[in-house]
């Protein structure tokens, strides 16, 4: 293991951050699984074995450092023996002696690797463990969860654990001031959410010299006098040192090409009335004869006679709203708030404002707008108070932004499908930590429905007999529309049920408190999915444990992995299986005799059935994959440009 553990400092700097190029090698781990097994359950021995963990010396076990191998430095000793002080800290805080696979799951994290632990495994501790032990290195840490609850939940819970080590935790969440983010950002370890770490990132940038080398601008720095109003005292970063990414494969894949942008509102004179006027147009305008959608129907593109009935659009003196390609470009935008974007899935409207939905997570995406006149179009197609255009200021992508920290690691329960993708992108290998209990989940397998009325009218029918038998029963719908239309069913028939999605997201963790009791029906968007435990009760276990009905069809199998994986933690009892409707948006490209065939329900049906949907779950990976890798090249070729040119 590398003996460099980056801090802000002389050595580093003041804002330490890898530099351009910011492609990552792929590197060779100095520590084997056999190697890390060893240490972690030597290590939970001696902790274990300890009648008073605060008696515990700092020094590396005989039996612990054996483990380490020769090749090692006196870093890698230290670095041991301060994961054996988080350990025995652990048990003293919380009464918790950490298991083997947690300890284990830590030291690959230190030693920047990817991790795969299942669901209910405690990747919540195995992450403080490997960040305390950075933190005791020196280096600042940041931890990224999934949602600002839980990154606020785990750094309060944590921080007599860290106290006790002689370390602060803080946290950063959506409503914080600069003030508050900066003595956040200024603990040993912080929990954050990766957009507000990208946007706190972006902002500290806006802050930086546009000139000179990384060297003249720290030189500048020195001789400049300090004080509160100076650029570097305004940052609310100390650098990116160290992260530790929690559900890892929701960021550095899922995630990994949407931008992030800091954006600032700006009032052009006449643009409420240039967008009006293109949203009119956009009406008269009919899809095949004016304009065609793209083939993943998210873009709209004019067709001959579309321009031509966008050319006739009165003339204006304004150089932007006069300008042939810009009026066709915001036409088509419109043509997309029209036709693509849908109220229940891509926004819900709160408070008389549009509010939009997180494609992989199923929350608000609070403070997010639609840029180049896109949010506005939308507000004017559902009738609600427009408001000012942003311009983009800066942005970035989670793929280049995790790039640029000095040591990077994350933990999951689902990486092994994307493994080689990491490696080849973020250099990161990957280890997978078997559970501490066998899996006990029986699978039903797939099913298909007519239409999405016969569906819901059957899951309605079998999360009732569920429940009756005393199974707490979580069923998983791609929005929020389908989580409405499945309520109404349920309703209809008088069924008890509770809803988890965009417009209940203030009421998540009350509804999640209550979704493992035996009985109980939740409907959930994929917020059920990701950082959150379901905790069963005894009778609930005693009835066979939690029923998990997945109505979605991912673009990865992978993603199905994340929701299916609510159930069995910890080797409990489960059943899942996977419903889905023939009209589904993903169906449309199965030929219509194919599909009768699987709705007859012939013998070869469920063989044939699941064949197609790992084929088109393939195919849809393969695609994503190509596009991320496509923008990866993009951005070192840009990268490779401003080398050149000096700035960095």
């Amino acid at each position: 293991m590398s003996a460099a553990w980056p801090f802000p400092g002389l050595v580093w700097g003041d804002y330490p951050q890898r530099q351009l190029p910011l492609r990552r090698q792929a590197r060779r781990s100095d520590w084997g699984t056999p190697q890390l097994e060893g240490f972690a359950r030597e290590a939970v021995t001696r902790v274990a074995s300890t009648q008073d963990a605060s008696t515990q010396d700092a020094s590396m076990p005989e039996s612990a450092s054996s483990t380490v191998t020769p090749s090692a430095d006196a870093a890698c000793d230290a670095v041991c023996a301060a994961l054996l002080k988080a350990c025995a800290a652990l048990a003293r805080t919380h009464g918790v002696t950490p298991r083997w696979q947690q300890v284990m799951a830590a030291r690959a994290l230190l030693e920047q690797r990817l991790v795969e632990l299942d669901t209910g495994e405690g990747k919540t501790f195995a992450v403080a463990l490997a960040a305390a032990a950075a933190a005791k290195m020196g280096t600042p840490v940041h931890v990224v969860t999934a949602n600002d609850y839980l990154a606020q939940r785990d750094a309060q819970t944590l921080a007599p654990f860290y106290a006790s080590m002689g370390l602060r935790c803080g946290f950063v969440t959506q409503p914080m001031q600069p003030a508050q983010r900066r003595e956040a950002y200024a603990c040993h370890v912080t929990y954050v959410t990766g957009k507000e770490l990208c946007f706190d990132y972006l902002r500290d940038a806006m802050l930086a010299p546009a000139t000179g080398s990384a060297l003249e601008q720290r030189i500048a720095r020195m001789t400049q006098p300090a004080g509160p109003a100076t650029p570097a005292a305004q940052r609310v970063l100390r650098g990116l040192c160290f992260a530790i990414l929690d559900e890892a494969d929701t960021m550095l894949i899922d995630e990994a090409r949407v931008p992030l942008v800091l954006a600032q509102a700006q009032a052009a004179a006449g643009e409420r009335e240039f967008l009006q006027t293109a949203w009119l147009l956009a009406q008269d305008l009919r899809e095949g004869e004016h304009f065609r959608l793209s083939a993943d129907g998210l873009q709209a593109r004019l067709l001959p006679a579309g321009r031509s009935l966008v050319a006739l659009w009165p003339q204006e003196q304004h150089a932007l709203h006069g300008h042939p390609s810009h009026r066709e470009s915001t036409v088509e935008l419109a043509l997309v708030a029209r036709h693509v974007l849908q109220q229940g899935r891509d926004y819900v409207i709160r408070n008389g404002k549009i509010a939009l939905v997180d494609e992989q997570s199923g929350r608000l995406s609070h403070g997010r707008a639609w840029s180049r006149g896109l949010h506005q179009l939308v507000e004017m197609k559902e009738s609600v108070a427009l408001t000012s255009r942003n311009e983009t200021v800066s942005q970035i992508t989670y793929q280049r932004f995790f790039a640029r920290y000095l040591r990077l690691a994350g933990i999951s329960g689902t990486l092994r499908e994307a493994r080689a993708e990491l490696s080849r992108v973020y250099g990161l290998s990957m280890i997978r930590i078997e559970p501490h209990k066998p899996r006990q989940v029986h699978d039903f397998g797939k099913r298909l429905f007519a239409d999405s009325p016969a569906l819901w009218a059957a899951v309605a029918e079998r999360a009732q007999a569920l429940a009756a038998a005393g199974r707490p029963v979580l069923i998983g719908v791609n929005t929020v529309s389908q989580s409405q239309a499945l309520s109404a069913e349920m309703a209809a028939r008088g069924i008890a049920y509770q809803v988890l999605d965009a417009h209940h997201d203030e009421a998540e963790q009350d509804v999640l408190a209550l979704a493992g009791r035996a009985g109980t029906i939740t409907v959930a968007t994929s917020m059920a999915g990701r950082g959150s435990d379901i905790l069963l009760d005894e009778q609930a276990l005693a009835a066979g444990g939690l029923h998990v009905l997945l109505c979605q069809l991912n673009a990865s199998g992978r993603v199905d992995r994340q929701f299916l994986g609510r159930a069995g933690r910890q080797g409990q009892p489960a059943s899942v299986e996977h419903w889905l409707a023939a009209d589904f948006a993903a169906m449309a490209s199965v030929p219509l005799a194919v599909r009768r065939l699987w709705l007859r329900g012939t013998r070869e049906t469920p063989r044939s059935f699941a064949a197609y949907l790992r084929l088109f779950q393939a195919l849809r990976t393969y695609t994503e994959m190509k596009q991320r890798v496509s923008l990866l090249r993009s951005a070192e070729s840009a990268e490779r440009d401003l080398a050149f040119t000096g700035n960095s």
